[in-house]
């Protein structure tokens, strides 16, 4: 079962959280979410337990909102717990 947040909702958190962005380094280096990590996703899907740790909530997304919630399926089938930022960083933008 996917777990999903609106952004209206992700910005209402503290800023303790785990933020994950599974874009391109390119991408990550014009502008992210404050306080995200860059994990690309091919990075990410290789090696999960290299970047992330099984106790821990993790939000993750991409671009548009299209590529992370299948990433977060295949990390949940895992057995991390990762929540997927409905609409990616695009829908960020629109809303900070």
């Amino acid at each position: 079962m996917l777990s999903n947040i609106k952004v209206q909702d992700f910005l209402k958190l503290s800023n303790d959280i785990n933020i994950i962005d599974i874009r391109t380094i390119e991408n990550f280096n014009r502008s992210h979410i404050p306080n995200a990590i860059n994990v690309p996703m091919d990075s990410l899907l290789a090696n999960p337990q290299k970047y992330l740790v099984l106790s821990k909530k993790y939000y993750v997304y991409c671009q548009r909102g299209i590529i992370s919630p299948k990433v977060c399926n295949i990390l949940r089938a895992k057995g991390f717990n990762v929540v997927n930022i409905l609409g990616g960083y695009e829908e960020y933008l629109l809303n900070k």
